[in-house]
């Protein structure tokens, strides 16, 4: 296998370009490729310009980068795959109740493993991706490691804890040592047609943000038998929901009910079909369950050992104490309770210096 042939999962968005140009740059061997996962005919919701990832100018602006620096770039169709590992499960976990995150499914299933046999094809040792996160070696554990990137304003370590050993021992991360401004001034200094090519937002295949539209088009079948419910505040009826895929711990709009104050989703059952909403102090929780458990810079986590967790994205990594945990399921405590833990979402754990150890799926919050 070549260790100096690079596959780049080039997006046509400024952090991909860069990540590319950098490892020319330092001599690498670099194969752009640009992953097919999605079309707007097929998800609906398509904006009248289309530009976002997966578009025809996305994966023109890709073409063009790599034209510039004479590197070959080739789109790989994975829409089967997507389809069968990222929208199946955004649209199974909405109706049982969860918010999944799709970023996290991709990641492990497409931006790496699909990769990764492509690379494999083309004798190429590593693949590359624009993320800010930093990967290293750990000779003592003999053991791969994910760390924050120096940017922690856009680390995006929260999205990667799902990768095994393996992949990470083939990935490059060319970005990890850059903040996202110093990013832009390189692809200005290369001459790149993406330096200012703003950063895409939403969830890439629901580019209209419109969650409740995409289940309607996605599983009409499936939504059209979903029953409304209870909406129940402190024990009481206050009302009904319009179904449970449309519904996510910790909304406040469009809930279609009025007790003349805010109220928030707190839980939702779907065996019972009832939304709990409650007042915003009560979803307030310090125990968090996780299972799906993936190990990352470490082979384990032993009871009372002290943590970093975050239960979103944009969440801050707040300090925690292990309560249980083994290969299959992790139980935390945090020392100040977090706000609307949700069901679906991701537990990531991080140690002082910003190494992620482990993560998993939330399964649900403290009985």
């Amino acid at each position: 296998m070549n260790e100096k042939r690079v596959i780049v999962a080039m997006s046509g968005g400024v952090d991909s370009s860069v990540a590319a140009a950098l490892l020319h740059k330092q001599g690498y061997e670099v194969i752009g490729v640009t992953m097919k996962t999605w079309g707007f005919m097929e998800v609906g919701g398509a904006p009248k310009h289309e530009s976002g990832c997966c578009s025809l100018d996305a994966i023109f602006d890709a073409k063009n980068v790599a034209t510039s620096f004479g590197i070959p770039h080739y789109t790989v169709d994975f829409t089967k795959a997507f389809e069968e590992a990222v929208i199946d499960n955004f649209v199974d976990e909405y109706i049982n109740g969860r918010t999944p995150n799709p970023c996290v499914v991709c990641n492990r299933k497409i931006k790496w493993e699909e990769l990764l046999k492509k690379a494999d094809s083309l004798d190429a040792k590593y693949v590359a991706t624009g993320h800010y996160a930093c990967v290293e070696h750990n000779a003592s554990m003999n053991r791969y490691s994910l760390k924050y990137s120096t940017d922690q304003r856009k680390d995006q370590t929260y999205a990667l804890w799902g990768l095994t050993q393996e992949s990470l021992s083939r990935t490059l991360f060319p970005l990890c040592g850059y903040t996202k401004d110093e990013v832009r001034k390189l692809a200005v200094e290369f001459g790149l047609k993406t330096a200012n090519k703003p950063d895409s937002q939403e969830i890439c295949f629901v580019a209209d943000d419109n969650y409740e539209r995409f289940l309607r088009e996605r599983a009409p079948e499936v939504v059209d038998k979903i029953k409304g419910g209870k909406l129940v505040y402190h024990g009481e009826t206050v009302g009904q929901h319009r179904g449970i895929p449309f519904y996510t711990v910790g909304q406040r709009k469009g809930l279609g009910v009025t007790l003349g104050k805010p109220v928030y989703v707190k839980s939702i059952d779907q065996e019972s079909n009832i939304v709990e909403i409650a007042d915003k102090d009560e979803l307030l929780e310090d125990v968090c369950i996780a299972n799906e458990i993936n190990y990352v810079s470490k082979y384990e986590l032993k009871k009372d050992e002290i943590v970093f967790g975050k239960i979103r994205y944009n969440d801050k990594a707040s300090r925690a104490v292990v309560v249980e945990a083994d290969e299959k399921e992790i139980k935390i405590k945090f020392s100040e309770p977090k706000n609307a833990i949700t069901p679906g979402q991701s537990l990531v754990l991080y140690d002082e210096q910003g190494y992620v150890l482990a993560g998993g799926i939330i399964k649900k919050k403290a009985d």
